[in-house]
């Protein structure tokens, strides 16, 4: 047989062999690696569009996609404290395409104070990569005249016979419990105001429909730096550096304030382990750049890439803390 028949006839039976094993993987209901990177990949988020975790969000995913080599969306689901987010990430397909970005309200706070969430973190997810931590605080509008420092706030409260409102991003969150134990420390009547995510929180504080509020720096900083909200006080062992003329919690002689949030990527259980490493991997470039980390750290977040390990191990001791805080708080899971 001549040599160009034969290799012409070589190359034929590869074309047919390659059809054939595309095919197969068709009929298996398995992607191809072509079709692999045309789907597009999700973030789910738990808060409305226009807060902070949404914020973050965003920018992730579009930084994402280059390192994926896909198309990454975001899809808010708002509703009970990212509830409904986790709630869908138990439901999703445990093939690599859906993961959530959570904080600690979610994955580690509402199953301490809900019997029924519908989901148990350690059995319907698994920890994907860690992009960092947080801090909350106290903001004050500047719209109602009690924008003053933290014991004007506090004075200001005493004035009014000792009672207060103040906004939370969700019922039976972090804030909230910071908020009652405030309360009992300075012997107050405060009552909290929860909302559905923090931006329509803050756009009360805004427009002075409420006093003051608690939630994360991220959601706060902006306001703060152009004067329309002012923080007060600030979780953590230290200042915050996107505000370091704000005094932390203990400074101002309350302590218990000192344990850090975190944001990180969840994904359904039974994901598997390539298509983990391969978020993982990808978050950890897209963190490792310069611009990236000036942007979250204007943002307020402390920038540090956990592997799924490391941030499974940070949300069970953050979980035990704060077990301890909301056990001591009487409050009854409902």
């Amino acid at each position: 047989m001549p040599a160009k028949a034969s290799q012409a006839r070589r190359r034929s039976l590869a074309g047919l062999l390659a059809l054939a094993i595309c095919t197969t993987w068709a009929g298996l209901g398995l992607p191809t690696e072509a079709q692999a990177q045309q789907q597009t990949a999700r973030i789910l988020v738990g808060f409305p569009a226009g807060g902070g975790t949404d914020a973050i969000a965003r920018l992730l995913a579009e930084r994402l996609k280059d390192e994926l080599g896909q198309a990454v969306i975001v899809d808010n689901k708002p509703g009970a404290g990212g509830q409904l987010a986790a709630q869908a990430l138990k439901a999703a397909p445990a093939d690599g395409l859906t993961v959530m970005l959570s904080h600690d309200h979610t994955v580690s706070i509402i199953p301490l104070t809900i019997k029924n969430p519908g989901f148990e973190p350690a059995r319907d997810f698994v920890a994907v990569a860690g992009m960092g931590t947080f801090v909350n605080a106290l903001a004050l509008s500047t719209r109602t005249g009690s924008a003053g420092g933290f014991q004007d706030y506090l004075g200001s409260v005493r004035a009014a016979g000792g009672k207060g409102a103040v906004g939370v991003p969700a019922p039976a969150s972090l804030p909230e419990f910071s908020v009652k134990a405030l309360a009992d420390r300075y012997k107050l009547d405060l009552v909290t105001v929860p909302y559905r995510g923090s931006a329509p929180m803050i756009a009360d504080l805004l427009g002075g429909q409420i006093t003051a509020g608690t939630g994360s720096i991220p959601d706060f900083i902006e306001h703060h730096k152009a004067g329309r909200l002012k923080v007060v006080a600030v979780m953590g062992s230290q200042r915050d550096k996107t505000m370091p003329e704000v005094p932390t919690f203990a400074e101002l002689g309350v302590k218990g304030f000192e344990e850090v949030p975190y944001y990180g990527l969840f994904a359904p259980a039974g994901t598997p382990r390539a298509a983990l490493d391969k978020w993982s991997q990808a978050l950890a470039k897209v963190l490792a750049r310069a611009d990236m980390q000036d942007k979250l750290s204007a943002m307020g977040i402390t920038v540090g890439h956990m592997s799924g390990e490391q941030l499974a191990q940070r949300e069970r001791s953050y979980a035990l803390a704060w077990s301890q805080v909301i056990k001591a708080s009487g409050f009854v899971p409902q």
